[in-house]
């Protein structure tokens, strides 16, 4: 959809909550229309060139932040959506209302998960889920060397499939990607021992 065809859609959903008698509140309306508009200009000029947000952060607010996102993701909780959902009905985020106060919309919108590549004592915080875009290295298929034939090259894939096994003590996490050439593979491992072959794509 294009941000028109968004924010058009978007018009059509207020006036249905108007006549479901739950009208969306003026300052709603807005956030919402301010997120499509974020999501055009991200768009439309790419954000791999981009700053990264969380350097915006003090390290105190940093780490209140990077603990609020991995105590979500440990409940299976969206982080994004909690915030967002707590903006929307004008609730207290706690520790991390600093967020909302100091930085705003704008600036939670820039967050993407490959933000968080750069804290590597981090990136296993974040889980995956489907319907995620990785991107996953040819070095689970094929032998790939720094000096030889075969380079490290990355694809682009969907997230499909998560299944966590559990065995007495050993637990893993495998994951079932589908390439846009509608080829499936099946990740084992994926945090365990594979965290090295995926990444979260930048584009």
């Amino acid at each position: 959809m294009t941000p028109d065809e968004i924010t058009t859609a978007l018009q059509t959903a207020f006036n249905r909550c108007d006549a479901a008698s739950c009208p969306l509140t003026d300052k709603q309306k807005e956030i919402l229309l301010q997120l499509v508009e974020e999501i055009h200009k991200k768009s439309k000029h790419g954000k791999s060139d981009t700053p990264n947000p969380l350097d915006e952060l003090t390290p105190e607010e940093l780490e209140t932040f990077l603990d609020f996102v991995k105590i979500e993701e440990q409940q299976n909780r969206t982080w994004k959506v909690q915030l967002l959902n707590d903006w929307l009905h004008n609730n207290d985020s706690g520790k991390v209302q600093f967020i909302r106060d100091r930085y705003g919309l704008q600036w939670l919108n820039r967050v993407e998960s490959y933000h968080f590549d750069k804290y590597a004592y981090f990136e296993d915080a974040l889980k995956l889920r489907v319907g995620d875009r990785i991107e996953v290295s040819n070095a689970l298929w094929e032998w790939v060397q720094e000096d030889g034939p075969c380079k490290r090259e990355w694809f682009l894939s969907i997230v499909i499939q998560i299944d966590e096994i559990n065995h007495d003590d050993d637990c893993s996490t495998n994951c079932v990607v589908r390439f846009y050439n509608g080829t499936e593979y099946e990740i084992q491992g994926i945090y365990e021992w594979n965290r090295y072959n995926w990444r979260w794509p930048k584009q």
